[in-house]
């Protein structure tokens, strides 16, 4: 019986031997086909030995592991003991995890371009993410578990889920019943003081006897609605402002809608930057101001201020600029997307008008983390029934804003596609041509060392190209938690250079700069004092002569959804 059993063993083990070198032979001339209509890339057959016969060794292994004990993994979609103790789903998942590593290896030892490399570990990953045993109810042991646990109840929240969420058209990342704009997020208090059909322009109430006589204006990502600047009292960057003595007023995007499908770049500069730029003047009487800009924002706001430098205007005093793309050489993941044939798509589909939907640029955001941010939240919430926690940050991610195409498409094609800003002259805009060495004022240039959305390096960039006196900060975490991190949080750390020099690269930066803990916003706030003038009596009413109170903050603007 003994010896039954270990021919048995001993024939399955090379069945699935064999089972593996078919499988991998089949990927491999799957491989080779796809290379016949891309070229640029090449996978040594050398390499690709190497890495079969290092997923047979460690396949044979799992197979020999399986019998006896079930495995374990340290990945967290598989930690729950409940997979540890299901053998078909800890099996599966670790199986899932070999195919997962050797694919990715494959993707990695590709040879070529690297856009084309990128793709291919970009498809590699999207496919692996989605592939996971951990999003199948058939091998996802926890979910099984709670089902038997809770009688089925997990189930039919789940099923209910899952009917709400395609009934609102996006994943559920939090429960958005928690969050309402203008009643627990989004309320530092202030009143709508101008409005056209681009942007509503706030001012916030002085929370000091006293502010600083030149006004801040903040221009927030157009791709994002403005309160991730002002989520919750203690996590405000727009209340940190104004309790730091600054008269502070802030763009409010609207969410376009088919009457906004035939705006463009141009619009989005002349008739909302620099009108906000000369609307804070009027009302504040001040000679100039001192200005923000964030992400996309940031772009926005350094392209009007070249277009008033070629027209021989400097209304801002200051700048300072987070998380911002003016050099696009170095985009991160998002280059993956961007080439020739994508942008004339684009171009042809919403160039002369149209929208590009707010859901659209939500999923492609969310696809360069599906496991955190796609199939996360589709086993909790359907799989296991589970309702995700409040989380203000999320319920702002959630909430998608629209483009106009014309802006759109010109957007692709000038940044990412030919990086057209960095190159004097080449860029018009507004009539003008875009000379970023004119923009001569002082900056604040804030990077995330883990963006990537704008890498560190190309945040960095910035610094070769804007001619005024400069200051770089990196602060750690990512392109949003980096930025929205208050000094009463105490929490993670940021760089800076005890110098002036900015060598090329962010690397020779960084070797250079000195960690220090916590926020970085109290170094910001000192840098802006020193640039904001001196200290005059707070107004007492919102706006000045012509423009005076709409309606509260945050407005109607902010509160339409795409």
């Amino acid at each position: 019986m003994e010896q039954d059993s270990a021919t048995f063993w001993t024939d399955a083990a090379q069945q699935f031997q064999q089972g593996l070198r078919d499988h991998l032979d089949q990927a491999m001339q799957s491989f080779q086909g796809a290379q016949a209509g891309a070229a640029a890339v090449t996978l040594s057959p050398e390499k690709f030995q190497e890495l079969q016969q290092q997923y047979v060794t460690q396949a044979v292994q799992l197979w020999n592991d399986s019998v006896s004990a079930a495995p374990t993994s340290n990945d967290k979609r598989f930690k729950a003991d409940a997979w540890a103790h299901n053998p078909l789903s800890a099996f599966s998942a670790s199986t899932y995890l070999l195919n997962a590593r050797t694919l990715m290896a494959m993707a990695e030892a590709v040879e070529g371009d690297e856009k084309a490399r990128g793709r291919i570990r970009f498809g590699v990953e999207q496919w692996m993410a989605a592939a996971a045993p951990s999003n199948f109810l058939a091998f996802n042991a926890e979910a099984q578990q709670k089902a038997i646990e809770t009688q089925g109840e997990s189930l039919a929240a789940g099923l209910t889920n899952l009917l709400h969420d395609m009934r609102q058209g996006h994943v559920s990342m939090t429960d958005e019943t928690v969050f309402e704009v203008g009643r627990n997020v989004a309320t530092t208090e202030g009143a709508v003081v101008f409005e056209n059909d681009l942007f509503q322009l706030i001012e916030y109430k002085p929370l000091t006897a006293k502010v600083y006589e030149r006004p801040f204006l903040l221009v927030p990502p157009c791709i994002n609605k403005f309160y991730i600047l002002d989520l919750q009292p203690e996590n405000s960057l727009i209340r940190y402002a104004v309790a730091q003595g600054h008269r502070t007023f802030v763009v409010s995007w609207r969410n376009p809608d088919p009457s906004l499908a035939q705006k463009t770049w141009d619009n989005y500069i002349e008739d909302a930057t620099i009108k906000a730029i000369a609307v804070t003047q009027e009302i504040t009487r001040a000679k100039t101001i001192n200005a923000l800009g964030f992400c996309v924002g940031g772009t926005i706001l350094c392209t009007a201020l070249a277009v008033l430098a070629a027209r021989g205007e400097k209304p801002v005093a200051s700048a300072t600029f987070l998380t911002t793309l003016l050099d696009f050489s170095d985009t991160g993941i998002l280059d993956i997307f961007i080439d020739e044939s994508m942008v004339k798509y684009r171009e042809m589909e919403m160039g002369k008008g149209g929208l590009l939907k707010g859901q659209d640029l939500a999923s492609t955001f969310s696809s360069l983390r599906p496991n955190d941010l796609v199939w996360n939240y589709v086993v909790g919430n359907y799989l296991k029934g589970e309702t995700p926690p409040a989380f203000d940050l999320l319920y702002w991610n959630s909430d998608a804003t629209n483009l106009p195409g014309p802006f759109y498409a010109w957007y692709l094609r000038n940044t990412y596609l030919e990086n057209n800003l960095i190159k004097p002259g080449k860029a018009v805009v507004c009539g003008e041509k875009v000379d970023l060495r004119k923009v001569n004022l002082p900056v604040y240039i804030y990077g995330s060392r883990e963006d990537h959305i704008v890498p560190i390096g190309g945040a960095y960039a910035s610094t070769q190209w804007l001619p005024g006196k400069k200051r770089f900060v990196m602060g750690a975490s990512g392109h949003i938690a980096g930025v929205i991190n208050p000094p009463v949080k105490n929490k993670r750390s940021h760089w800076i250079a005890n110098h002036d020099k900015f060598p090329p690269t962010a690397q020779e930066w960084i070797a250079s700069a000195t960690e220090y803990p916590g926020s970085w916003w109290a170094d910001w706030s000192d840098w802006l004092a020193g640039h904001a003038g001196k200290q005059i009596a707070a107004p007492r009413a919102y706006g000045k002569g012509k423009y005076k109170a709409i309606e509260a903050a945050p407005g109607r603007y902010v509160k339409a959804k795409a």
